[in-house]
């Protein structure tokens, strides 16, 4: 049996610098996400065994199916990443980022890049074909670089091997402001036999919906929509099969956000409770009173034990969703 069910729609954790980490993932996938994708891992820095992103590709047991995505395009460190993947158990696809706008990875013919070089992509995508042991090879693009390209991309990824995509609906000059090309990735889904998960802007159960019925692909990825609300999969599935409710009680989110802190600790040290004022400002934005306030202090504390009451305390309030 395969491990992916594209017979139904597949709800997917984005990858997100900075946030998809092991801690965050854990959280997301006891909320339904149907496979989780690590943060964007550098080829280069993977095949010169970085102890740094090494630890990157840790997964919780949870998670069930893994997706390592890396970045890259040169094609001997790219095999060479691969095969350190392989030596691994419990991942299930390995990721090409062919998406990623920002300058220091687009500078250096990785992530949105490659889109203008499609040969390369093209190499590229084989070359993790022809070395992993995984299940599953896929790549994440957007519709083109500066313009639009989306079919031809689309097709060339089928013909290298690539078992499904997930297509960010803008360009990389579109970064994350221009309005998302629902009708491109509606057009890939025609063009090609491989599934398509559709990407961006995928906020609410309401809009997932409508993303999948406008589209017609095999299930969606969320990155920034899941960001401070980790249970958005559970409440996507619930609106889509019209079972269980739409809304979160005040209780599961403070559960949800200490278990979070928790996590961080585990993983990090006394330090991930620095990293996780990032994830309060999020979780504290929507609908809580003295939510500025709370995010004041919390970027002053620096004890563990300290930010983790001021943090019970503050989610101790009702949540207003």
């Amino acid at each position: 049996m395969p491990t992916l069910d594209f017979s139904k729609p597949l709800y997917a954790l984005a990858p997100l610098a900075g946030f998809t980490d092991l801690p965050f993932r854990s959280v997301v996938k006891k909320f339904g996400a149907d496979f989780t994708v690590s943060e964007m891992i550098s080829s280069n820095a993977l095949a010169f065994k970085s102890k740094k992103t090494f630890k990157m590709l840790e997964k919780n047991e949870l998670e069930t199916p893994y997706s390592i995505q890396i970045a890259g395009s040169d094609l001997g460190v790219v095999q060479k990443a691969v095969e350190l993947i392989n030596e691994r158990d419990g991942v299930d696809i390995i990721d090409l980022n062919c998406g990623c706008p920002a300058p220091k990875i687009v500078n250096n013919l990785q992530g949105s890049s490659l889109l203008t070089d499609l040969p390369q992509m093209a190499k590229t995508i084989q070359t993790i074909k022809k070395y992993s042991n995984k299940e599953y090879t896929s790549v994440k693009m957007r519709l083109g670089f500066n313009e639009k390209n989306h079919i031809e991309q689309a097709k060339l990824c089928e013909d290298a091997g690539a078992d499904f995509i997930a297509v960010h609906g803008r360009t990389r000059a579109g970064r994350y402001k221009a309005a998302v090309d629902y009708d491109a990735i509606a057009d890939i889904v025609k063009a090609v036999k491989i599934p398509v998960l559709a990407n961006g802007d995928i906020d609410s159960p309401q809009k997932a919906k409508w993303v999948l019925e406008h589209t017609g692909a095999a299930g969606i990825m969320v990155g920034r929509g899941a960001v401070g609300r980790p249970w958005m999969f559970q409440l996507m599935k619930n609106y889509m099969s019209g079972v269980g409710s739409s809304e979160v009680s005040s209780a599961l989110v403070r559960e949800v956000v200490l278990e979070h802190f928790d996590q961080m600790i585990e993983h990090y040290g006394a330090h991930g409770a620095l990293i996780f004022r990032k994830h309060l400002h999020t979780y504290s934005k929507a609908g809580y009173q003295g939510a500025s306030k709370f995010r004041d202090l919390v970027n002053r504390i620096e004890d563990v034990s300290e930010m983790r009451e001021a943090t019970k305390d503050f989610f101790s309030q009702e949540y207003s969703y």
